[in-house]
């Protein structure tokens, strides 16, 4: 039987250590091929290259994998793997894992979650992972088993068209891990704001800060379960339309033409 197609990706550039233990993760499993960012592209969201150019080249990465580094955006490389790169097209797309969470409204902001939900658009079974440690230094094989687990029964089983998980990684040791829990996603924001410096030259720059706001206590939570110890799974798709509110909207916009001005 042939071996499942596997495409890589991420939002930390190439040669970042959670794309490398992933791939190596997914060698266990299928034929892997990666492509991803020649350089960090966190906090790109679904952004796409359109007022420039692109370009990839193979690159010699240790491992059986192929490997492609990419000019462009997370999206981009998934774009450019499926029309330019891939002979056939992948079982399952696989990005990440992230260096830092992408748990509640950071699924918005992540370059990790947006090239999975580009490979959902394309009908691809995909997941973005994410390990709640920033650090370049972390520690992701104690997350091994569960990450190999939940990408095996994804095959298995893939989810409906155009749904993708998110799947997020306390940092924990292996033994400490409860186990994975199903979740929403949780009511939080960022309470942002800008510090404003002077540069030499005395033109003013500024940079983003906050904190993170959680408003969710409720049990069914991403980062409820995260706090507790467990590994979050969100089922996540990209339609974007709020259905319980489309019958009261068409009330408030029931008229014929715009009325004339007097």
């Amino acid at each position: 039987m042939e071996r499942p197609l596997i495409l890589v990706t991420n939002d930390d550039g190439i040669t970042a250590p959670g794309i490398r233990n992933l791939v190596n993760f997914m060698n266990e499993i299928g034929e892997v091929v990666v492509v991803a960012p020649n350089s960090p592209q966190s906090g790109k969201g679904h952004a796409i290259t359109i007022n420039s150019t692109l370009s990839y080249e193979e690159v010699n990465l240790e491992g059986p994998q192929t490997d492609f580094s990419c000019s462009g955006t997370p999206v981009d490389c998934v774009k450019m793997a499926l029309d330019k790169i891939l002979k056939r097209r992948p079982d399952i797309v696989v990005s990440g894992i992230n260096h830092g969470a992408n748990s509640s409204i950071n699924v918005i902001y992540s370059g990790t979650m947006s090239a999975a939900v580009e490979a959902g658009v394309e009908g691809i079974p995909a997941i973005g992972f994410s390990l709640l440690d920033f650090s370049w230094e972390a520690d992701f094989t104690q997350a091994k088993e569960y990450i190999q687990n939940i990408v095996r029964r994804t095959l298995e089983r893939p989810m409906p068209r155009g749904i993708v998980l998110n799947v997020n990684i306390p940092k924990l040791p292996a033994e400490e891990i409860k186990g994975v829990k199903v979740c929403k996603q949780a009511h939080a924001k960022w309470e942002e704001s800008f510090d404003e410096r002077i540069n030499p030259h005395g033109k003013k720059y500024y940079w983003l800060t906050g904190y993170f706001n959680n408003m969710d206590e409720s049990e069914d939570a991403d980062e409820t379960a995260l706090a507790n110890g467990y590994i979050s799974i969100v089922p996540v798709k990209f339609d974007l339309t709020a259905y319980e509110y489309m019958k009261t909207l068409g009330e408030v916009m029931a008229f014929d033409k715009v009325p004339e001005a007097k």
